[in-house]
């Protein structure tokens, strides 16, 4: 009998996620000292002073465990958010609440849906949930929601919706995503991924939150990873109807929130000017890069995040090797079925323009 007789075996067909190569990695393996990382969707300022000053009031009490439910993150994102603490569940990262809806949704051979250039969280959740992964063709590089809607039988239980879409940063406008809730039937579980919501200033953008109170089937994740810079400390929530949210809790891992993370979350939650200002960089970033890849004659997929994806026109892999030597790690996007892209997080003013200095050299 093989060791691995007794397995999931849709398992097997997964690949590993591949996360952003580490500066110390490159200078390890490449001798490259001076690195710049652009490869995670990171906020480039890092955290701001009154996370700092959170974080560094938890140290005394590292030796306890922290607050399994979160009271006060959750008290602060409802007063934010206006719902009821209820509605919120804590995790960590905006992963683990993907994963948990996952769990919850599906059962052993129902069906996940989701767009063939998701994040790879989502096909990962559903398998892992002994579901059946369907993935529905791109329109423009972003989701078709025609196409997904048409795939539903009364086997799907769950799908997945990132607004904006990472790796190529497209989006869904309000009407287009109302539209598609009232055609589903309820039954059906729509996770809205918004974890780059904070970096969209479009007025046809909509807000998930606002929209769950309408459809109760509407689960929204949210992340602190991204514009508030607290990516290392891995906090994320979602907001969905106080059932699904208490069958959610109900199989989440105990003091899945780190009690560093809950602190600086609550503080982050708080600071609107580190924000606002982490916005305006991005916004002059996004320009700059853009900018820089018209002027070298690179398409691109236009973006509202806080990255963009650039076409080299040719195996990415190559370009993204000759980047590494100049000590530059952006993102190869050949795992999300797009071979010849490669997916640029938005920096600093200085570190866009080292990344497009050694474009300049490499294309």
């Amino acid at each position: 009998m093989s060791l691995l007789e007794n397995i999931n075996e849709r398992v097997t067909g997964l690949t590993p996620y591949q996360p952003g190569k580490p500066i110390e990695e490159v200078t390890r393996e490449l001798g490259v000292v001076d690195v710049v990382k652009l490869a995670s969707n990171e906020n480039p300022r890092g955290p701001g002073p009154r996370v700092r000053a959170a974080i560094e009031g938890t140290v005394r009490n590292l030796s306890r465990y922290p607050d399994g439910g979160g009271y006060r993150l959750k008290r602060a994102l409802s007063e934010r958010l206006g719902v009821g603490t209820d509605h919120i569940t804590l995790g960590n990262g905006s992963n683990d609440v993907l994963e948990l809806a996952a769990r919850v949704a599906i059962s052993p051979g129902t069906l996940g849906v989701f767009d063939a250039h998701c994040f790879v969280v989502y096909p990962g959740a559903v398998v892992g949930a002994h579901g059946v992964p369907i993935a529905t063709p791109s329109k423009h590089w972003g989701h078709d929601l025609d196409a997904m809607r048409e795939c539903i039988t009364a086997s799907t239980r769950i799908v997945f919706i990132a607004n904006p879409n990472n790796p190529t940063g497209t989006w869904i406008d309000h009407d287009s995503l109302v539209a598609f809730l009232e055609a589903l039937p309820q039954t059906v579980w729509v996770v809205l991924d918004e974890a780059y919501c904070e970096y969209v200033a479009r007025t046809d953008y909509p807000d998930g939150v606002r929209l769950q109170a309408a459809f109760p089937n509407l689960i929204v994740t949210r992340t602190f990873s991204k514009i508030h810079g607290l990516a290392g400390l891995r906090i994320g929530y979602s907001v969905s109807s106080p059932e699904f949210a208490d069958l959610m809790n109900r199989i989440r891992q105990p003091f899945n929130a780190s009690s560093v993370a809950l602190a600086a979350a609550e503080a982050a939650l708080a600071d609107d000017a580190f924000v606002t200002t982490s916005k305006a960089i991005n916004d002059d970033g996004m320009e700059q890069i853009a900018a820089g890849l018209e002027a070298l004659s690179f398409d691109y997929i236009p973006s509202i995040g806080n990255f963009v994806s650039m076409d080299c026109g040719r195996d990415a892999a190559p370009v993204y090797n000759a980047l590494l030597e100049k000590g530059v790690i952006v993102r190869p996007l050949a795992n999300y079925d797009m071979p010849r892209h490669l997916r640029v997080s938005i920096g600093l003013a200085e570190e866009n323009e080292t990344f497009l200095a050694a474009l300049r050299e490499v294309a």
